[in-house]
């Protein structure tokens, strides 16, 4: 009895092959954290420097009052983040949307082919070519000199390829038989597109608008070209009035040779990292919902 329990209870050997599958598993695992820790570490440590300096930049000047040159505080920018970020929504959101729709209803065709050509390419292209590229035509040619109108249409050209691509793919998800339904029962095609085929994929135009409004907050090369910079609040108009951003105190005032221009320049990028934050937050949030 106790020779059958032993040899019940003794393990076969692994064979060569099982071991060498065993070493390759754990070194593939090993492999997978370090490249994760590659990825997580210096995300946490941006993080955690520009929270810890830019909680520490917090008062209640600093959204009371406008920046002064080297310190002050972000009223100005803030605003004028505010007032670029809407106005490119304003001006991108049908456009893109309405992109989208024709793409995902209309768009089998060569003329649809190209459009989605071309908008992978704008995806690419680098936005201070778009930047130099709006400077040219409406700064320069069209004479608003720097102002809101300009900076928020080249935010605008900017996030209407994302835009139009993610409502094509967010309408495809709408099963065909909603679309078949629609005309059995008589709706002519505006009504099936509106009433039946974009409300069912709302989410998914949601999700790419708000994904598309985080893209215009954290952008800064096309908006020195376009939207100059103020230390004042805006005052209504909107063109030859620059206006101030964000992402410009974060990118000029780190470079000057003063710790209050460093405390702003932190302060405006953790507001930034904020924004953004919360944009991804309601995009979950969306998607989960859905």
């Amino acid at each position: 009895m106790s020779a059958s329990v032993s040899i019940k209870a003794a393990k076969p050997a692994r064979s060569a092959q099982e071991v060498r599958r065993i070493i390759g598993s754990n070194i593939g695992w090993v492999a997978c954290g370090f490249a994760l820790l590659c990825v997580i570490g210096p995300l946490v440590d941006i993080v955690a420097v520009i929270a810890i300096h830019g909680l520490s930049a917090f008062s209640g000047k600093l959204f009371t009052t406008v920046t002064n040159g080297t310190g002050g505080g972000l009223l100005n920018a803030i605003e004028g983040t505010a007032v670029l970020s809407l106005g490119a929504m304003i001006i991108a959101v049908p456009i893109g949307v309405g992109a989208g729709i024709y793409l995902s209803e209309y768009g089998q065709n060569r003329l649809g082919s190209t459009i989605r050509f071309l908008s992978d390419v704008l995806t690419g292209t680098p936005s201070i070519v778009l930047g130099y590229f709006s400077y040219i035509v409406f700064i320069i040619s069209l004479g608003w000199g720097f102002s809101v109108l300009a900076g928020a249409i080249t935010l605008a050209i900017l996030i209407v390829p994302y835009l139009a691509r993610i409502t094509e793919l967010a309408l495809r998800q709408v099963p065909t038989s909603m679309r078949e339904a629609g005309f059995a029962l008589g709706a002519t095609e505006p009504t099936v597109v509106f009433k039946i085929i974009l409300p069912g994929a709302a989410s998914g135009v949601v999700t790419g608008a708000l994904l598309a409004l985080a893209i215009s907050v954290g952008e800064t090369a096309p908006l020195i070209y376009t939207a100059g910079w103020s230390n004042y609040t805006w005052d209504g108009k909107l063109t030859h009035a620059p206006i101030g951003y964000l992402t410009y105190v974060i990118w000029s005032f780190i470079d000057q040779p003063f710790a209050e221009s460093h405390a702003l320049a932190f302060a405006a990028a953790f507001l930034v990292m904020l924004v953004v934050l919360a944009i991804n937050v309601g995009v979950r949030l969306v998607v989960k919902r859905a």
